[in-house]
């Protein structure tokens, strides 16, 4: 029994530094890419419109810049899936905060704009409250194995979000605004960690019992259609985010919806908590809210190019 627990913690204690590792090439290629998509964008037409047009996407796959911002972002995901194979989905999933700080520093040293004293006291409340939310998690939440139910509500809960944002993009294209984009796709992305950490445990648990084909079966195959599905329409919604902002306001919206989509459903569905004290999910909240509260005013210093300066630099 010692030993095994013994084991869960170092394999956590490995996936840890695997996803902060992966939040730095989040954080790279989310710029690289940023800067391909806005290359493309300023030869492209001169419209106020919200949405990458086919040509676009097509004159993305050229951008050198697009390219190695994708390949790194790819890495990133890799590592996600390899932390998430190592340690719960409420450990792993809140490190993704870390792609926003290096996001916030790495623009400010492209643009060559100071950071002000309010961005650093936001960068300071992610830190503390991510770190204290990891920390905590890492204590007292585990994997668990995934029972058929579980999956099925969260790929039907998946279902319904797709159908919902399928619809509203289809109708409101032209006039849906970039928060749109950044809210749906940090949802989407959300779901998408969460249902690599479902697949990881369910091919585990497939290959245990000799391939047998049964209804997990085919609900491991409805899980991996929906992942792609997520993946895919969210790329499209970051890359459109792209196309209107910085990057820093980006991933800020993505470092608050997906962390918060995947340890909600880590936590609820997935029962990752089920053996912690009733007081954890009080700090849960707490640290939570710090977190998300040091990634909105963070979002907020960035949103507008003149507040990452002291206005009155010396």
């Amino acid at each position: 029994m010692s030993l095994a627990t013994a084991s869960l913690s170092s394999a956590q204690a490995l996936g840890i530094p695997v996803a902060l590792i992966g939040a730095v090439f989040l954080a790279i290629g989310s710029q690289l890419q940023q800067h391909g998509v806005e290359t493309v964008e300023s030869r492209g037409a001169t419209s106020a419109r919200v949405g990458l047009r086919l040509r676009e996407l097509v004159a993305l796959a050229r951008r050198p810049s697009w390219l190695l911002g994708t390949l790194l972002l790819g890495l990133a995901i890799v590592l996600q899936l390899f932390s998430l194979y190592l340690a719960p989905l409420t450990v792993v999933q809140p490190l993704g905060a870390v792609a926003l700080i290096v996001t916030v520093f790495l623009n400010a040293r492209v643009t060559k704009k100071r950071l002000n004293s309010a961005s650093v006291r936001a960068v300071l409340l992610c830190v503390i409250g991510v770190g204290a939310f990891v920390t905590l998690a890492a204590m007292t939440t585990t994997t668990v194995p995934i029972q058929d139910t579980q999956l099925a509500v969260v790929v039907v809960v998946l279902t319904v979000v797709l159908a919902t944002v399928g619809i509203v993009f289809a109708v409101l294209r032209k006039t849906l605004p970039r928060l749109f984009y950044v809210i749906a796709a940090g949802v989407l992305f959300g779901f998408v960690a969460t249902l690599a950490k479902v697949l990881i445990t369910r091919i585990q648990s497939i290959v245990r019992n000799g391939f047998h084909l049964v209804f997990a079966d085919w609900l491991t195959i409805a899980c991996f259609v929906g992942l792609i599905a997520a993946a895919l329409l969210g790329s499209y919604f970051v890359q459109t985010a792209y196309s209107t902002g910085s990057p820093s306001v980006v991933v800020a919206g993505l470092t608050v919806v997906d962390p918060l989509v995947g340890v909600t459903i880590g936590i609820v569905v997935l029962g990752e908590a089920g053996t912690a004290p009733w007081w954890v999910s009080i700090v849960f909240i707490l640290t939570g809210a710090v977190a998300v509260l040091g990634v909105y005013r963070l979002s907020r210093q960035t949103h507008g190019q003149p507040s990452l300066t002291e206005s009155d630099t010396r």
